[in-house]
C-alpha cells in the first residue's frame, strides 16, 4: 500500500510538488533560525565568560552590590589563600585572579608632556606566569594587530583603534591615571609592546591589558583583586553545576557580617543573561509553533484544493467500496512522504545556511559603535546536534495536520450521491 501511495505522488507531481516546496521552505527557516540563535546566544555567554564573569566569580559582598561600578577600594582581600583553596576543593576547574580597572591613559611626547590623553577600560590579568591559562581564555595572542605579548614588567597591550586615535607607537611611554585602592590618585608609566583587536567594540574602543602584578603594584592592591574568577572543565558553561558550587561557596560564609566577606555568583546572575537565555531557549519552541500552524493553514487550503482536482477519484473509491476510513488513511500517509522529504530537502538547505553563516559569520561592527556589551562584532550561526532534526518537527506535523483537516471532507460525502457525480 505505502509502495502504491509513493508511486502514485511521484507520478502526478501535483500532488505533491507544491507541498513539499511549501514543508521546505519551513523548515529551511527553522533550521537556519535555530542554528543563528544558538551561535548569537552561544557567543555571547562565552565572551562574558571569558572577559566579564568567568562560569563563577568571587568577590567581596560589598563589591557584589556595586559591581557595575567596578568599585576596586571594596576589592576582595586574602586573594591568594582563598584561590588555594578553590583550587584543592575543585582542581578540575581553572580560578585566576583578575583587577578591572578604568582610568586615563596619557602619552608624553618627547619633552614628557602630554601628548595625548584618552579614558580606557583596563584588565589586569595573568600575562607573564608560566603555564597562565588567561592568554588562552582571553585570546589574548590571537589578537594582536601589532607588537607582541608582555615579556617583562610594566608592560602592556593596548587597543590597535585607541593607538591609531592616540597615535602611540610600539616602544612608547604610557601613563596610566587612575586610583588607588584607597581612594589616592596614582600616575604610573608603562611601555607599549602591541596592539590588540578583540572584535568586541565594547573592548576595541578603548581597552588595555597589564599584567594582574603591575596592576596590584600601581593600585596598592597587594594580595586583593576585583574577583577570583572559575572556569569549569573545557571551559563549558553548565548552569546546573555553576548552581551547586555557589551553593556550597557561599552557605560557608552566610553567617558573617563582614561586607569584604566573600560572596560567589554564578554567569547566569552576575551578567544578567538569564532573561535573554530563557528566551533564546523558547524560540526554538515558538519557531516550530509559529512554521506548523502557518504551514498547516497552507497545506490544509492546497489540500482543500487538491480534494477537488481529485474528487472524482475519491468518488470512484468510495463507489467500488473502499472505506472513508482507508482512505482517509492513505492521504495521511501521503502526507506522512510528503513531510519527509520536504524535510529532508529544508533541514540540508538550513544547513547550508548554516555552516555559511557559521564560517563566513555576519559583521554587525557598524550597529555597535556605541554598545557596552560584550557582544562579538561578528555574528555565526551554530551547528548542534539539535539543528539536524528540529525541521521534521512542523515539517511532519504541519503536512499531517493539514491532511487532517482537509481530509474531513470524505466523511461529509454521501454515497448515494456518488452516481449522480460520477454521471457528470
Amino acid at each position: 500500500m505505502i509502495k502504491f501511495i509513493i508511486n502514485g505522488l511521484l507520478r502526478d507531481r501535483n500532488r505533491s510538488f507544491f507541498p513539499i516546496i511549501i514543508v521546505a521552505i519551513g523548515v529551511w527557516l527553522t533550521v537556519f533560525m535555530q542554528a543563528y540563535l544558538t551561535g548569537v546566544m552561544g557567543d555571547m555567554i562565552d565572551t562574558t565568560a571569558r572577559f566579564s564573569t568567568g562560569h563563577v566569580q568571587i568577590m567581596s559582598k560589598a563589591y557584589a552590590e556595586n559591581k557595575d561600578q567596578v568599585p576596586n577600594d571594596l576589592a576582595l582581600m586574602d586573594v591568594a589563600k582563598i584561590m588555594s583553596e578553590m583550587q584543592a576543593e575543585y582542581p578540575e576547574m581553572t580560578w585566576v585572579k583578575r583587577i578591572t580597572f578604568g582610568g586615563l591613559i596619557d602619552i608624553p611626547d618627547v619633552n614628557g608632556e602630554t601628548r595625548s590623553q584618552a579614558p580606557v577600560m583596563g584588565f589586569g590579568i595573568d600575562l607573564l606566569s608560566p603555564g597562565s591559562t588567561e592568554i588562552n581564555t582571553m585570546n589574548v595572542a590571537k589578537s594582536i594587530v601589532q607588537g607582541r605579548l608582555p615579556e617583562n614588567p610594566n608592560e602592556i597591550l593596548i587597543s590597535d583603534l585607541l593607538a591609531d586615535r592616540l597615535e602611540v607607537n610600539l616602544g612608547d611611554a604610557a601613563t596610566l591615571l587612575s586610583s588607588t585602592m584607597f581612594g589616592s590618585m596614582i600616575m604610573h608609566n608603562f611601555k607599549v609592546v602591541g596592539t590588540i583587536r578583540f572584535g568586541i567594540m565594547a573592548l576595541d574602543r578603548g581597552a588595555i591589558i597589564a599584567d594582574v602584578g603591575d596592576v596590584q603594584h600601581a593600585l596598592d592592591m597587594e594580595d586583593a583583586a576585583g574577583g577570583i574568577l572559575g572556569y569549569l572543565p573545557n571551559r563549558i558553561y553548565n548552569d546546573d553545576t555553576a548552581l551547586g558550587i555557589v551553593e556550597r561557596f557561599n552557605q560557608r560564609y552566610e553567617d558573617e557580617a563582614d561586607e569584604y566577606a566573600p560572596v560567589m555568583g554564578k554567569l547566569i546572575e552576575l551578567s544578567d543573561l538569564g532573561g535573554y537565555l530563557e528566551m533564546a531557549g523558547s524560540m526554538s519552541g515558538i519557531l516550530i509553533f509559529v512554521f506548523v500552524i502557518i504551514m498547516s493553514i497552507v497545506l490544509w487550503n492546497a489540500g482543500l484544493l487538491g480534494g477537488l482536482r481529485r474528487y472524482g477519484e475519491v468518488g470512484i473509491r468510495l463507489a467500488i467500496g473502499e472505506p472513508k476510513g482507508h482512505i482517509y488513511r492513505s492521504l495521511i500517509y501521503e502526507s506522512i512522504f510528503i513531510g519527509i522529504v520536504g524535510s529532508i530537502i529544508g533541514t540540508a538547505l538550513g544547513l547550508g545556511c548554516a555552516y555559511w553563516l557559521q564560517v563566513v559569520g555576519l559583521d554587525i561592527s557598524a550597529f555597535l559603535q556605541n554598545t557596552s556589551m560584550m557582544i562579538s562584532n561578528v555574528f555565526r550561526a551554530e551547528i548542534t546536534d539539535e539543528t539536524y532534526y528540529i525541521g521534521f518537527y512542523p515539517g511532519l506535523f504541519a503536512t499531517v495536520i493539514g491532511t487532517m483537516l482537509s481530509g474531513i471532507g470524505i466523511y461529509k460525502r454521501q454515497t448515494a450521491q456518488l452516481f449522480k457525480e460520477l454521471e457528470v
